[in-house]
């Protein structure tokens, strides 16, 4: 194998969140090459869990078990392809994307730079900001499986809904193609990114660590007014705290436990569904065992 690979790799130095256990392997490929070759080096019952930037993820305090493997700055290929899409691998921040498309010529992929993860996560949760979703601009995209056989899949293939993405199964994404209209002009999209990103500055909690949005919004409402009607912003479990910025966030205040941001997660969905009689559904994905 050409990546590296670490045992017991505590998670908390991989995720936004700063919280999890050790993974009993952690493998960076070195590209999606070597990336097939590891995948068919694992025995078959071997877990395997993904993970990007690490957000919108929380990894429990008994770690990982199997192997993790990590997208971020190894499947880094971004591209302009011969017919005109941008191809842009896993590993790719969603950030990344948005600039260069607009450094490209291109227009509606700017919603992108509201997304704190990578292009990985981004296709397997369709994740959406300042409204756009990830899977309104796929054309098509790149799996690989267990064997390390890389498939290219259209976009129709795919059962897409509200943050959900239907996957065959033992496959993951490891690249999507963007199909984006030309811009007019190329100051737009600029200008539109740092707007977005001076809003999403002004809204969320930037700089504290958290995973991004903790529960998805329910149908004509949001998650963050709910949460705040039932009075629980600034409430706390341990150094796990509801943000007072904006109430669909969870911040580690400085040593929180993994333990601590699952519990008040629940107390949160209790609470919402015991005052206003809805049911929040987490965003956020939960991995690994507890202690």
């Amino acid at each position: 194998m050409r990546g590296k690979l670490m045992m017991n790799e505590s998670m908390s130095k991989h995720t936004t969140w700063r919280v999890g256990g050790p993974a009993d392997h952690y493998y960076i490929p070195a590209d999606l090459h070597d990336l097939a070759d590891y995948l068919q080096s694992l025995p078959m019952d071997e877990p395997v869990t993904w993970i990007g930037l690490g957000s919108n993820l929380l990894v429990r305090d008994g770690g990982v078990r199997g192997t993790v493997i990590a997208t971020s700055g190894a499947l880094k290929s971004l591209s302009v392809t011969n017919d005109n899409l941008v191809r842009a691998e896993a590993g790719v921040a969603s950030a990344k994307v948005a600039r260069y498309t607009v450094d490209q010529g291109f227009t509606g992929a700017e919603f992108l730079a509201g997304i704190p993860g990578t292009i990985g996560g981004a296709l397997a949760m369709n994740a959406g900001a300042f409204g756009g979703e990830t899977w309104n601009i796929v054309e098509s995209v790149e799996t690989i499986d267990r064997q390390g056989v890389v498939h290219r899949r259209s976009a129709a293939e795919f059962v897409v809904s509200y943050r959900h993405v239907a996957i065959p199964e033992g496959e993951w994404f490891v690249a999507g193609y963007f199909h984006l209209p030309r811009a007019s002009t190329g100051n737009e999209g600029k200008a539109e990114i740092k707007s977005l990103l001076s809003r999403r500055g002004a809204s969320q909690p930037m700089q504290t660590a958290n995973a991004g949005s903790v529960f998805k919004n329910p149908k004509n409402n949001y998650a963050a007014r709910l949460i705040e009607s039932c009075n629980l912003k600034g409430v706390c479990e341990g150094k796990a705290c509801v943000s007072e910025v904006h109430a669909n966030f969870i911040i580690n205040t400085g040593g929180a436990s993994a333990r601590d941001i699952e519990v008040l997660i629940e107390r949160i969905r209790q609470q919402v569904r015991q005052q206003t009689g809805v049911e929040l559904e987490p965003e956020v994905r939960m991995t690994g065992e507890p202690l």
